[in-house]
């Protein structure tokens, strides 16, 4: 387990930590972290048959997973606010940003899942979706990414087939990372979002992703 250096109430399961025989109650932090690995391994690093292409749901888990740069947290209380989950987002940021490896390729690879299996599904959409909304502007601008999955599901539908919902996980979370150049699909809804990502990533755009950004949003490819 990690621990973060100025404040003990923020820490991270490593994978080490939730492999072996030792028993957790349903319900304990290492149950739940135990639980969203699995999730992990079996749902985001595997095919479905609903997704529309072929290949796994999310091709970055399984090189995450095998790294063991996936890092599992548990956020406990039924009463939180969305001034509370956006806090906690932007203090494991903050930590996020400090993790190794900070530079190379693998440091794409890094992830901390923030779950927060106490919160009841009426506000899943007010706690999890709200907060993923308000602050993935600022967490693109930096190059990182900030994802919502949840039992609801979010209606954020596949990008290959519109009748599939890809954020279903088995409890609601809050997941952050790097933003690589696949992350296109995801930011296209606003102008200022593709606007952030053209700014780290031109000059590496396939010509695909250069024709769906002029596409969409005309004139953001063009010299200032």
């Amino acid at each position: 387990m990690r621990v973060h250096p100025d404040d003990a109430s923020c820490w991270l399961f490593d994978l080490s930590d939730l492999s072996g025989d030792r028993d957790a109650p349903p319900g304990t932090d290492l149950h739940v972290a135990r639980q969203a690995v699995h999730w992990a391994r079996t749902y985001l690093g595997a095919p479905h048959p609903e997704l529309g292409r072929p290949g796994l749901v999310c091709p970055f888990v399984p090189r995450s997973l095998d790294l063991a740069l996936f890092f599992p947290t548990v956020r406990r209380g039924a009463d939180l606010t969305p001034g509370d989950i956006e806090a906690t987002v932007l203090r494991y940021r903050d930590w996020f940003l400090q993790l190794e490896p900070r530079e190379g390729r693998d440091a794409q690879y890094k992830s901390i899942l923030l779950l927060f299996p106490d919160l009841p599904p009426e506000d899943y959409a007010r706690l999890i979706d709200g907060p993923q909304e308000r602050l993935k502007p600022a967490f693109v601008a930096d190059g990182l990414m900030v994802g919502q999955f949840h039992g609801a599901p979010p209606a954020n539908p596949g990008l290959w087939n519109p009748d599939f919902r890809p954020l279903k996980s088995p409890m609601p979370m809050l997941v952050i990372r790097h933003m690589v150049t696949s992350d296109l699909p995801f930011l296209t809804d606003t102008r200022p979002l593709v606007e952030s990502y053209v700014a780290r990533f031109n000059g590496r755009l396939s010509a695909k992703q250069q024709e769906l950004i002029a596409r969409l949003h005309p004139g953001v490819l063009e010299p200032r």
